[in-house]
Protein backbone atom coordinates (compact mmCIF):
# COMPACT_ATOMS: atom_id res chain seq x y z
CA UNK A 1 0.00 0.00 0.00
CA UNK A 2 2.73 2.57 1.14
CA UNK A 3 4.91 1.84 -2.26
CA UNK A 4 1.52 2.27 -4.65
CA UNK A 5 0.97 5.22 -2.62
CA UNK A 6 4.33 6.78 -3.43
CA UNK A 7 4.36 6.28 -7.15
CA UNK A 8 0.83 7.85 -7.24
CA UNK A 9 2.66 10.60 -5.45
CA UNK A 10 5.55 10.75 -7.50
CA UNK A 11 2.79 10.34 -10.58
CA UNK A 12 0.93 13.20 -9.01
CA UNK A 13 4.23 15.48 -8.69
CA UNK A 14 5.28 15.04 -12.23
CA UNK A 15 2.09 15.38 -13.95
CA UNK A 16 1.82 18.46 -11.69
CA UNK A 17 5.42 19.58 -12.80
CA UNK A 18 4.71 19.09 -16.39
CA UNK A 19 1.23 21.63 -16.22
CA UNK A 20 3.61 24.13 -14.50
CA UNK A 21 5.62 23.40 -17.20
CA UNK A 22 3.68 23.78 -19.76
CA UNK A 23 1.80 26.70 -17.80
CA UNK A 24 5.32 28.77 -18.23
CA UNK A 25 6.26 27.88 -20.93
CA UNK A 26 2.92 29.13 -22.69
CA UNK A 27 3.28 32.19 -20.85
CA UNK A 28 7.03 32.78 -22.63
CA UNK A 29 5.38 32.08 -25.84
CA UNK A 30 3.32 35.10 -26.58
CA UNK A 31 5.75 37.33 -28.50
CA UNK A 32 7.18 40.22 -27.03
CA UNK A 33 5.55 43.89 -28.33
CA UNK A 34 8.97 45.35 -29.63
CA UNK A 35 9.28 48.67 -30.10
CA UNK A 36 11.55 50.52 -32.00
CA UNK A 37 12.08 54.93 -31.22
CA UNK A 38 14.07 56.61 -34.07
CA UNK A 39 13.99 59.49 -32.77
CA UNK A 40 16.54 62.89 -32.21
CA UNK A 41 19.14 62.10 -29.34
CA UNK A 42 21.62 64.49 -30.37
CA UNK A 43 21.33 67.52 -32.49
CA UNK A 44 19.24 70.58 -32.77
CA UNK A 45 16.04 68.71 -31.43
CA UNK A 46 17.50 66.44 -28.97
CA UNK A 47 15.58 67.79 -25.68
CA UNK A 48 12.60 66.75 -28.34
CA UNK A 49 13.83 63.19 -28.45
CA UNK A 50 14.56 62.52 -25.00
CA UNK A 51 11.26 63.78 -23.69
CA UNK A 52 9.98 61.44 -26.24
CA UNK A 53 12.36 58.61 -25.05
CA UNK A 54 11.46 58.87 -21.53
CA UNK A 55 7.78 59.06 -21.74
CA UNK A 56 8.10 55.43 -23.65
CA UNK A 57 10.31 53.88 -21.01
CA UNK A 58 8.12 54.73 -18.70
CA UNK A 59 5.10 53.34 -20.47
CA UNK A 60 7.06 50.32 -20.82
CA UNK A 61 8.10 49.73 -17.23
CA UNK A 62 4.50 50.21 -16.43
CA UNK A 63 3.05 47.56 -18.42
CA UNK A 64 5.84 45.60 -17.80
CA UNK A 65 5.47 45.89 -14.00
CA UNK A 66 1.74 44.89 -14.53
CA UNK A 67 2.77 41.72 -16.56
CA UNK A 68 2.97 43.12 -20.10
CA UNK A 69 0.43 44.40 -22.24
CA UNK A 70 -2.05 41.55 -22.40
CA UNK A 71 0.72 39.04 -21.20
CA UNK A 72 3.46 40.64 -23.43
CA UNK A 73 6.40 41.92 -22.21
CA UNK A 74 7.41 45.46 -24.14
CA UNK A 75 10.86 45.61 -25.29
CA UNK A 76 12.01 48.85 -26.87
CA UNK A 77 15.33 49.79 -29.03
CA UNK A 78 16.38 53.39 -29.60
CA UNK A 79 18.10 54.74 -32.64
CA UNK A 80 19.35 58.59 -33.15
CA UNK A 81 18.14 59.81 -35.95
CA UNK A 82 19.43 63.66 -35.54
CA UNK A 83 15.90 64.79 -36.67
CA UNK A 84 17.21 64.08 -40.26
CA UNK A 85 14.24 62.25 -42.68
CA UNK A 86 16.67 60.57 -44.51
CA UNK A 87 18.84 59.00 -41.44
CA UNK A 88 15.20 58.39 -39.69
CA UNK A 89 14.34 56.45 -42.79
CA UNK A 90 17.46 54.30 -42.59
CA UNK A 91 17.39 54.58 -38.69
CA UNK A 92 13.77 53.36 -38.94
CA UNK A 93 14.06 50.75 -41.62
CA UNK A 94 17.27 49.09 -39.41
CA UNK A 95 14.42 49.28 -36.28
CA UNK A 96 11.96 47.39 -38.28
CA UNK A 97 14.18 44.53 -40.35
CA UNK A 98 15.45 44.01 -36.42
CA UNK A 99 12.23 42.75 -35.62
CA UNK A 100 10.89 46.37 -33.97
CA UNK A 101 7.58 46.52 -35.97
CA UNK A 102 5.92 49.04 -34.03
CA UNK A 103 7.85 52.41 -34.36
CA UNK A 104 6.38 55.76 -32.63
CA UNK A 105 9.14 58.88 -31.61
CA UNK A 106 10.07 60.89 -34.57
CA UNK A 107 10.18 64.60 -33.78
CA UNK A 108 10.29 66.30 -37.42
CA UNK A 109 7.19 65.91 -39.34
CA UNK A 110 9.64 65.04 -42.37
CA UNK A 111 11.07 62.41 -40.44
CA UNK A 112 7.77 61.14 -40.05
CA UNK A 113 6.94 61.72 -44.03
CA UNK A 114 10.13 59.99 -44.84
CA UNK A 115 9.40 56.72 -43.15
CA UNK A 116 5.66 56.61 -44.40
CA UNK A 117 5.86 55.23 -47.91
CA UNK A 118 7.82 52.37 -46.37
CA UNK A 119 5.69 51.03 -43.57
CA UNK A 120 3.78 48.57 -45.73
CA UNK A 121 7.23 47.23 -47.43
CA UNK A 122 9.07 46.69 -43.81
CA UNK A 123 5.81 45.11 -42.61
CA UNK A 124 5.40 48.13 -39.73
CA UNK A 125 3.29 50.91 -38.34
CA UNK A 126 4.33 54.35 -37.30
CA UNK A 127 2.33 55.96 -34.47
CA UNK A 128 3.01 59.63 -34.43
CA UNK A 129 3.22 61.62 -31.50
CA UNK A 130 5.24 65.01 -32.22
CA UNK A 131 5.38 65.54 -35.75
CA UNK A 132 2.45 68.15 -36.63
CA UNK A 133 2.38 68.61 -40.51
CA UNK A 134 -0.81 68.44 -42.05
CA UNK A 135 0.64 66.37 -45.12
CA UNK A 136 0.70 63.17 -42.16
CA UNK A 137 -2.81 62.77 -42.29
CA UNK A 138 -3.66 64.83 -45.65
CA UNK A 139 -2.02 63.96 -49.17
CA UNK A 140 0.95 62.04 -47.46
CA UNK A 141 -1.59 59.65 -45.49
CA UNK A 142 -0.95 55.66 -45.66
CA UNK A 143 -3.06 53.05 -43.60
CA UNK A 144 -0.16 52.01 -41.52
CA UNK A 145 0.69 55.57 -40.37
CA UNK A 146 -1.27 57.05 -37.36
CA UNK A 147 -1.15 60.35 -35.47
CA UNK A 148 -2.20 61.10 -31.76
CA UNK A 149 -1.13 64.60 -31.17
CA UNK A 150 -2.67 67.48 -32.31
CA UNK A 151 -1.91 68.35 -36.22
CA UNK A 152 -0.65 72.03 -37.54
CA UNK A 153 -4.42 72.85 -38.69
CA UNK A 154 -5.72 72.15 -35.20
CA UNK A 155 -3.43 74.27 -33.33
CA UNK A 156 -4.21 77.27 -35.74
CA UNK A 157 -8.05 76.50 -35.14
CA UNK A 158 -7.08 76.30 -31.28
CA UNK A 159 -5.65 79.78 -32.04
CA UNK A 160 -8.40 81.65 -33.67
CA UNK A 161 -10.23 82.36 -31.09
CA UNK A 162 -7.32 84.16 -29.19
CA UNK A 163 -6.62 86.20 -32.36
CA UNK A 164 -9.87 87.58 -32.70
CA UNK A 165 -9.68 89.13 -29.11
CA UNK A 166 -6.18 90.52 -29.88
CA UNK A 167 -5.80 94.42 -31.08
CA UNK A 168 -2.56 93.73 -33.16
CA UNK A 169 -3.34 93.79 -36.77
CA UNK A 170 -0.34 93.32 -38.35
CA UNK A 171 1.53 90.32 -37.54
CA UNK A 172 5.28 88.69 -38.20
CA UNK A 173 5.97 85.01 -38.50
CA UNK A 174 9.15 83.10 -38.06
CA UNK A 175 9.74 79.49 -38.47
CA UNK A 176 11.81 76.75 -38.98
CA UNK A 177 12.54 75.75 -42.25
CA UNK A 178 10.95 72.39 -42.28
CA UNK A 179 7.94 71.13 -43.09
CA UNK A 180 6.06 71.86 -39.92
CA UNK A 181 7.55 75.89 -39.96
CA UNK A 182 5.74 76.21 -43.29
CA UNK A 183 2.73 74.03 -42.15
CA UNK A 184 2.41 76.57 -39.42
CA UNK A 185 3.08 79.61 -41.37
CA UNK A 186 0.12 78.36 -44.20
CA UNK A 187 -2.35 77.61 -41.11
CA UNK A 188 -1.31 80.90 -39.16
CA UNK A 189 -1.81 82.83 -42.28
CA UNK A 190 -5.22 81.38 -42.77
CA UNK A 191 -6.48 82.33 -39.29
CA UNK A 192 -5.25 85.62 -38.97
CA UNK A 193 -6.67 86.57 -42.07
CA UNK A 194 -10.02 84.55 -41.19
CA UNK A 195 -10.16 87.70 -38.23
CA UNK A 196 -9.06 90.51 -40.36
CA UNK A 197 -5.24 90.59 -39.52
CA UNK A 198 -2.32 90.50 -41.71
CA UNK A 199 0.75 88.65 -41.97
CA UNK A 200 3.32 91.68 -42.80
CA UNK A 201 6.61 89.65 -42.85
CA UNK A 202 7.09 85.65 -43.39
CA UNK A 203 10.94 84.64 -42.04
CA UNK A 204 11.98 80.68 -42.35
CA UNK A 205 15.50 79.61 -40.45
CA UNK A 206 17.83 76.73 -41.01
CA UNK A 207 17.50 74.10 -38.43
CA UNK A 208 20.39 74.85 -35.95
CA UNK A 209 20.37 78.60 -36.53
CA UNK A 210 22.48 80.25 -33.51
CA UNK A 211 21.94 83.68 -34.88
CA UNK A 212 18.41 85.50 -35.42
CA UNK A 213 19.51 89.05 -35.51
CA UNK A 214 18.68 89.39 -38.88
CA UNK A 215 15.13 87.42 -38.62
CA UNK A 216 15.08 90.10 -35.53
CA UNK A 217 15.56 92.94 -37.26
CA UNK A 218 13.37 92.84 -40.25
CA UNK A 219 10.83 91.74 -38.22
CA UNK A 220 10.93 95.04 -35.96
CA UNK A 221 11.32 96.92 -39.36
CA UNK A 222 8.22 95.57 -40.47
CA UNK A 223 6.17 97.36 -38.16
CA UNK A 224 4.90 93.84 -36.99
CA UNK A 225 2.82 94.50 -33.41
CA UNK A 226 2.27 90.84 -32.79
CA UNK A 227 5.00 88.01 -33.45
CA UNK A 228 4.52 84.05 -34.06
CA UNK A 229 6.46 81.60 -33.92
CA UNK A 230 6.66 78.13 -35.07
CA UNK A 231 10.24 76.99 -33.27
CA UNK A 232 11.69 74.43 -31.11
CA UNK A 233 13.97 72.69 -29.10
CA UNK A 234 17.50 74.68 -28.83
CA UNK A 235 16.16 77.37 -32.45
CA UNK A 236 13.16 78.12 -29.51
CA UNK A 237 15.62 79.03 -26.71
CA UNK A 238 17.89 80.48 -29.14
CA UNK A 239 15.47 83.02 -30.82
CA UNK A 240 13.85 83.76 -27.61
CA UNK A 241 17.22 84.76 -25.79
CA UNK A 242 18.10 86.78 -28.36
CA UNK A 243 14.70 88.68 -28.90
CA UNK A 244 14.68 89.61 -26.01
CA UNK A 245 17.93 91.11 -26.16
CA UNK A 246 16.77 92.89 -29.17
CA UNK A 247 13.90 94.23 -27.44
CA UNK A 248 11.14 92.71 -29.20
CA UNK A 249 9.71 90.58 -26.68
CA UNK A 250 9.17 94.10 -24.91
CA UNK A 251 7.83 95.87 -28.13
CA UNK A 252 5.57 93.17 -29.64
CA UNK A 253 3.05 90.51 -28.54
CA UNK A 254 4.89 87.49 -28.94
CA UNK A 255 2.62 84.00 -29.07
CA UNK A 256 3.49 80.69 -31.16
CA UNK A 257 3.40 76.81 -31.42
CA UNK A 258 5.92 74.72 -29.58
CA UNK A 259 7.25 77.56 -28.36
CA UNK A 260 6.09 77.57 -24.91
CA UNK A 261 6.32 73.82 -23.90
CA UNK A 262 7.86 73.20 -20.30
CA UNK A 263 10.89 72.65 -21.18
CA UNK A 264 12.18 75.28 -23.63
CA UNK A 265 10.40 77.79 -20.78
CA UNK A 266 12.86 76.35 -17.90
CA UNK A 267 15.78 76.65 -20.28
CA UNK A 268 14.49 80.43 -21.14
CA UNK A 269 14.02 81.53 -17.76
CA UNK A 270 12.75 84.96 -17.23
CA UNK A 271 12.47 86.31 -20.80
CA UNK A 272 9.30 83.98 -21.30
CA UNK A 273 7.12 85.46 -18.86
CA UNK A 274 3.88 86.33 -20.55
CA UNK A 275 4.40 84.55 -23.92
CA UNK A 276 1.52 83.08 -25.11
CA UNK A 277 0.96 80.06 -27.10
CA UNK A 278 -1.00 76.23 -27.93
CA UNK A 279 -0.49 74.19 -24.69
CA UNK A 280 -1.08 70.36 -26.24
CA UNK A 281 -0.63 69.10 -23.20
CA UNK A 282 -0.06 70.28 -19.16
CA UNK A 283 0.49 67.95 -16.40
CA UNK A 284 -2.13 70.29 -15.00
CA UNK A 285 -5.02 68.77 -17.22
CA UNK A 286 -7.55 68.43 -14.76
CA UNK A 287 -8.61 64.44 -15.48
CA UNK A 288 -8.00 61.74 -12.84
CA UNK A 289 -6.40 59.76 -15.10
CA UNK A 290 -3.93 62.89 -16.08
CA UNK A 291 -3.17 63.06 -12.29
CA UNK A 292 -2.90 59.59 -11.92
CA UNK A 293 -0.67 59.68 -14.38
CA UNK A 294 1.18 63.17 -13.18
CA UNK A 295 2.12 61.23 -9.77
CA UNK A 296 3.31 57.83 -10.86
CA UNK A 297 5.30 59.85 -13.57
CA UNK A 298 6.87 61.93 -10.39
CA UNK A 299 7.89 58.70 -8.51
CA UNK A 300 9.47 57.10 -11.49
CA UNK A 301 11.18 60.78 -12.21
CA UNK A 302 11.23 62.12 -9.01
CA UNK A 303 11.20 66.09 -9.38
CA UNK A 304 9.48 66.32 -12.62
CA UNK A 305 6.46 66.64 -14.01
CA UNK A 306 5.67 65.38 -17.79
CA UNK A 307 5.95 67.92 -20.64
CA UNK A 308 3.80 68.50 -23.12
CA UNK A 309 5.76 66.44 -25.55
CA UNK A 310 6.37 63.42 -22.79
CA UNK A 311 2.31 63.82 -22.08
CA UNK A 312 1.84 63.21 -25.68
CA UNK A 313 3.98 60.80 -26.62
CA UNK A 314 2.38 58.58 -23.53
CA UNK A 315 -0.70 58.86 -25.14
CA UNK A 316 1.00 57.06 -28.45
CA UNK A 317 2.00 54.25 -26.02
CA UNK A 318 -1.56 53.92 -24.42
CA UNK A 319 -3.13 53.70 -27.84
CA UNK A 320 -0.74 51.02 -28.70
CA UNK A 321 -1.34 49.15 -25.55
CA UNK A 322 -5.05 49.30 -26.35
CA UNK A 323 -4.91 47.73 -29.50
CA UNK A 324 -2.82 44.91 -28.28
CA UNK A 325 -4.60 44.11 -25.66
CA UNK A 326 -8.01 44.10 -27.54
CA UNK A 327 -6.51 42.63 -30.59
CA UNK A 328 -4.67 39.73 -29.20
CA UNK A 329 -2.01 40.66 -31.14
CA UNK A 330 1.21 42.60 -31.61
CA UNK A 331 1.77 41.57 -35.36
CA UNK A 332 1.87 45.18 -37.56
CA UNK A 333 -0.81 44.08 -39.82
CA UNK A 334 -3.16 43.48 -36.96
CA UNK A 335 -2.47 46.36 -35.19
CA UNK A 336 -2.88 48.64 -38.52
CA UNK A 337 -6.32 47.14 -38.69
CA UNK A 338 -6.94 47.18 -34.71
CA UNK A 339 -6.58 50.90 -34.25
CA UNK A 340 -8.21 53.16 -36.45
CA UNK A 341 -12.40 53.61 -35.74
CA UNK A 342 -11.90 52.83 -31.94
CA UNK A 343 -12.09 55.11 -29.02
CA UNK A 344 -9.22 55.21 -26.48
CA UNK A 345 -8.84 55.76 -22.50
CA UNK A 346 -6.20 58.35 -22.40
CA UNK A 347 -5.29 60.84 -20.10
CA UNK A 348 -7.08 63.56 -22.10
CA UNK A 349 -10.03 62.07 -22.00
CA UNK A 350 -11.43 59.21 -23.94
CA UNK A 351 -10.98 60.12 -27.64
CA UNK A 352 -11.81 58.52 -30.59
CA UNK A 353 -8.75 57.65 -33.48
CA UNK A 354 -10.86 59.08 -36.45
CA UNK A 355 -11.02 56.01 -39.45
CA UNK A 356 -11.16 58.69 -42.62
CA UNK A 357 -7.31 60.23 -42.03
CA UNK A 358 -6.09 57.99 -38.95
CA UNK A 359 -6.18 61.00 -36.76
CA UNK A 360 -6.99 61.36 -32.67
CA UNK A 361 -9.63 63.41 -32.40
CA UNK A 362 -8.77 65.13 -29.18
CA UNK A 363 -9.32 68.32 -27.22
CA UNK A 364 -6.47 71.66 -27.73
CA UNK A 365 -5.41 74.78 -25.16
CA UNK A 366 -4.23 77.88 -25.45
CA UNK A 367 -2.30 79.84 -22.47
CA UNK A 368 0.27 82.25 -21.52
CA UNK A 369 3.68 81.36 -19.03
CA UNK A 370 3.13 82.44 -15.73
CA UNK A 371 4.22 81.75 -12.47
CA UNK A 372 2.66 78.67 -11.37
CA UNK A 373 3.72 76.56 -7.55
CA UNK A 374 6.92 79.09 -7.64
CA UNK A 375 7.97 77.81 -11.16
CA UNK A 376 7.41 79.99 -14.28
CA UNK A 377 5.12 77.54 -16.55
CA UNK A 378 2.92 77.25 -19.70
CA UNK A 379 -0.77 78.00 -17.72
CA UNK A 380 -3.82 76.71 -19.59
CA UNK A 381 -6.29 79.78 -20.18
CA UNK A 382 -7.94 78.43 -22.96
CA UNK A 383 -10.05 74.33 -23.74
CA UNK A 384 -10.67 73.44 -27.18
CA UNK A 385 -13.30 70.79 -27.12
CA UNK A 386 -12.23 67.95 -29.18
CA UNK A 387 -14.86 68.57 -32.15
CA UNK A 388 -13.71 72.14 -32.38
CA UNK A 389 -9.67 71.77 -32.28
CA UNK A 390 -9.64 68.14 -34.69
CA UNK A 391 -10.18 70.02 -38.18
CA UNK A 392 -12.28 67.68 -40.38
CA UNK A 393 -10.49 65.27 -42.49
CA UNK A 394 -8.59 66.58 -45.36
CA UNK A 395 -10.20 64.97 -49.11
CA UNK A 396 -6.72 64.69 -49.98
CA UNK A 397 -6.40 61.91 -47.63
CA UNK A 398 -7.41 58.47 -49.51
CA UNK A 399 -6.82 55.65 -47.21
CA UNK A 400 -8.99 53.21 -49.50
Amino acid sequence: MNRQANRNRNTAGIVLAGLMTLAASTALAKDALKIGVPTALTGTYADLGNQAKRAIEFAAQQANAAGGVAGHKVEVEYLDTEAKPDLARRQAEKLALQGNKVLIGAVASGEALAIAPLLARWDAIYVATINKSDKITGDSCVPRLFRVNNADSSDAATATPWLKERPEKEWALIGADIAWGRDVAASFTKSAESQGKKVVSENFSPLGTNDFATYIQKIKNSGAKGVYVALAGRDAVNFATQAKQYGLLDSATVAGVSFVTDNTVTAIGEPSKGISGIVNYSATLDTPANKQFVAAWEKYYPGTQPSNFEGDTYIGMQVIFQAVAASGSVKAADLAKAIPGKSYDTIVGKVLLRKEDNQLVRPNYFGVVEESGGKLRPVIKMSVPAETATTPPSPACKLG
